[in-house]
């Protein structure tokens, strides 16, 4: 079930009316707001919502035991156990044939060929979000953050359905507090909300379906077609779709979460204004991004040590975060391209003088926002051989016939327009439409949604993130 579509629009409405029908008990909204998660998850396919429930009470009961134990090796041996597990089931959905085919290649390589099995596994939708989302909650009871919760609330965390499928990865110290009362839903909460969906509608149906059809979608299939600016265009706009794309779901995430009233943490924050590609990763996918901190960079060692040290923590973690993105060598190096340019940073930090003038601010937002760009065509192309043809295509001189429109030009400036639209300014309306009478807001809503229906291309692509 996609968010921009009218069947989630009907669900959710539907929803929206008896959930705070119900808000005398909590614990039957809760209940409520599960059934429904699951629903959500089982429009795609039913036979996953058993691996979403029985992730739920596998974190749940060793949470659990872990809350339970006085022996510091018996609770750190549950915790590794539960760690181990959530990794299992997102090593074997998603890397499994992935592995099993290197494997192959290097025996057929040493001369050893053999038919290894390849299961063609089905991804689950949100596989990556909801085990990364089990594993933080583990190794919190572990460290004494938040405290064991109830099998109710653990999997209401894991398949709360605005965040379930492609984040932002809300941790239990942020919702499991809010599950244990009764939420409330104030005139600016609604306000907020109604504008982030919009404003995401927009971004998504718009601006990244249209640049995906127009231009990427096309260049990346066959680079070898397109000359250098086609290649140039299909960078940049990648660059605006998987921005406006991703960028979509989170504040469509936020804005439902918020008129179910609930409160998620932002998870972009104008990502290419960065002058670093450390500050880079504070600003783009911020829930992943601390994440890889907490639970993968600092017990590796963090910035502690020596520079070489800390250089190789980067690009554990790094190399680790493409790897969580798919099980493919573009990601590996795109992740690994991340993990070199961060080490460089570092270097050069520790190397310099403190004397020594720092670079120009939008000298430093331009040199960070083509690294990323560049990075992005690692991670869009299908494969190692077309990303590569990509490259090679970026330097060629032969003359080819220019396929991109004025448009796709449009859109992609204006799409960095949007970029840079200070988050303060969204608020600053919301504050304004909460005093707006309720029928003319629901009118303002409708009209909006028409307009946006009438600009869109045809049809409703999935959002990028679904396949991770």
């Amino acid at each position: 079930m996609l968010f921009p579509t009218l069947t989630f629009g009907l669900f959710f409405l539907i929803l929206y009316a008896v959930a705070w029908a119900v808000r005398a008990s909590n614990e039957w909204r809760k209940i409520l707001l599960l059934l429904a998660s699951w629903v959500f998850y089982g429009a795609w396919d039913w036979r996953f919502v058993a691996l979403l429930i029985g992730s739920a009470i596998l974190n749940w009961g060793t949470a659990r035991l872990i809350a339970r134990a006085e022996e510091p090796a018996v609770r750190k041996a549950l915790v590794v156990a539960g760690v181990a597990a959530n990794l299992l089931i997102l090593g074997f959905f998603k890397y499994f044939d992935f592995f099993v085919e290197q494997a192959g290649l290097v025996l057929a390589a040493a001369g050893w060929e053999r038919d290894l099995p390849l299961f063609q596994i089905i991804l689950p939708v949100g596989v990556s979000f909801f085990t990364f989302q089990g594993i933080s909650y583990v190794v919190d009871v572990h460290r004494g953050r938040v405290p064991a919760a109830g099998l109710l609330d653990i999997t209401l965390l894991m398949s709360f359905f605005p965040h379930l499928v492609a984040g932002p990865i809300v941790r239990a110290s942020d919702l499991l507090p809010q599950f244990e009362r009764t939420p409330r839903l104030t005139r600016g909460m609604a306000a907020m909300g109604l504008l982030l969906i919009l404003w995401g509608l927009f971004k998504k149906a718009v601006v990244a379906s249209e640049l995906s059809v127009g231009l990427v979608d096309p260049v990346f299939f066959d680079p070898s077609a397109h000359g250098r600016l086609d290649l140039i265009a299909a960078a940049y706009g990648y660059a605006v779709q998987i921005y406006c794309d991703f960028s979509a779901y989170s504040d469509m995430a936020i804005g439902i979460a918020a008129l179910l009233g609930y409160r998620f943490p932002h998870n972009f924050n104008q990502p290419y204004r960065a002058v670093s590609l450390q500050d880079f990763w504070r600003r783009w996918h911020i829930s992943l991004s601390s994440w890889l901190r907490d639970y993968l960079y600092i017990p590796l060692g963090g910035s502690r040590g020596g520079t070489l040290y800390i250089c190789r923590n980067l690009m554990i973690t790094m190399l680790l975060g493409g790897l969580w993105h798919g099980a493919k060598w573009t990601f590996l190096i795109w992740g690994g391209l991340h993990g070199l340019v961060l080490s460089l940073e570092r270097l050069w930090r520790d190397a310099t003088p403190e004397s020594w003038p720092t670079l120009p601010r939008p000298i430093g937002i331009l040199i960070t926002f083509h690294i990323v760009t560049l990075g992005w065509i690692f991670f869009r192309a299908d494969s190692l051989d077309t990303a590569l043809t990509y490259f090679g295509g970026l330097g060629r001189l032969d003359p080819a016939m220019v396929t991109v429109t004025p448009l796709a030009v449009a859109l992609i400036l204006f799409g960095l327009a949007i970029h840079f639209t200070p988050r303060h300014l969204i608020q600053g309306i919301a504050f304004q439409v909460r005093r707006i009478p309720a029928p003319l807001i629901g009118l303002g809503v409708g009209a909006t949604i028409l307009l946006i229906d009438a600009m869109r291309f045809e049809g409703v692509a999935p959002f990028i993130y679904y396949q991770f």
